[in-house]
């Protein structure tokens, strides 16, 4: 009976924050390890399904890095980064669309049919609702870099993502978009999925990561900062508190922030129901960034 009540108590904790985020716009970006979880994907898409099912309106921007680099190595192609980009020819061009835009993308929508949820893929095989050019970027002297058929995200079909949230449905995106000449280009996850969120005006945007959230000390994961507001992270981030790889992460959180995005979470996805966890308790699970 004592568990019972714990069960009971948990829902109603989790009741104030249904009631708040009821027809609010959640993104969620996916990628990393998790995707070769076959445990915690399973989780994951069955922490979404109760989002979804308790009135959320919930968006999945997705990558698939080693995925493509697995299936680079098997096709005889060494996988190259620049400034932290996929390098891409015209042969890994293919290799990402095939990868990432089509095969797993309908994993991961089929997956959440059989748990019981509505999918729709929007990649090229459907409906595209991620437009762009391609990226610019330039080296420590200022010389333009070769990154070959990488882009950035310029614009999104709101229309075609609100519509099937509207209808119930959960959107899969792929972190790919096309221009206006139909080149299609290879597009940072964590990008689209920010410029997703941004469109949307959405409440919360999630990051599913590999380690607990910002970490004071990186090598300790219970250092993990459990808010972080603006004024703070700037702060940390030029004491050196917050270094190497987080840094343009928490950059481009705070940057979404100042577009209307009202929350971002970043979360270690291989903790079972970790979503729910963070969006659902009081004390959540890994770090939030608010604006103040």
């Amino acid at each position: 009976m004592e568990q019972a009540i714990q069960k009971a108590d948990t829902l109603i904790e989790a009741l104030a924050w249904i009631r708040n985020f009821r027809d609010k716009v959640t993104v969620i970006k996916l990628g990393g390890s998790v995707l070769d979880d076959r445990d915690a994907l399973r989780h994951l898409l069955l922490d979404i399904l109760f989002m979804e099912s308790v009135g959320m309106r919930v968006v999945v921007v997705h990558g698939g890095g080693k995925r493509i680099s697995k299936a680079m190595e098997e096709a005889g192609l060494a996988p190259r980064f620049v400034q932290g980009r996929r390098y891409t020819d015209a042969a890994t061009l293919e290799i990402v669309e095939k990868k990432l835009a089509t095969e797993t993308c309908h994993e991961l929508a089929d997956e959440f049919e059989k748990l019981g949820g509505r999918a729709m893929t929007l990649n090229f095989e459907s409906t595209n609702v991620l437009f762009g050019e391609r990226l610019k970027l330039a080296d420590a002297a200022g010389e333009p870099l070769d990154l070959g058929f990488v882009g950035n995200v310029t614009s999104v079909d709101r229309q075609v993502i609100e519509n099937l949230c509207y209808a119930g449905q959960v959107p899969f995106i792929p972190s790919m978009c096309i221009d206006s000449n139909g080149q299609k280009y290879n597009v940072n996850a964590d990008s689209a999925a920010t410029v997703v969120a941004q469109s949307l005006g959405a409440e919360k945007l999630v990051f599913l990561s590999d380690v607990p959230g910002v970490l004071r000390d990186r090598n300790d994961p219970s250092s993990i900062l459990t808010t972080l507001d603006e004024p703070t992270a700037r702060r940390y981030i030029a004491e050196g508190i917050i270094e190497a790889g987080m840094i343009p992460k928490v950059e481009a959180c705070l940057d979404t922030l100042e577009r209307g995005v009202r929350k971002i979470h970043i979360i270690d996805g291989r903790l079972r129901h970790s979503l729910l966890l963070e969006i659902f308790t009081t004390t959540g699970v890994g770090t939030q960034i608010v604006r103040r």
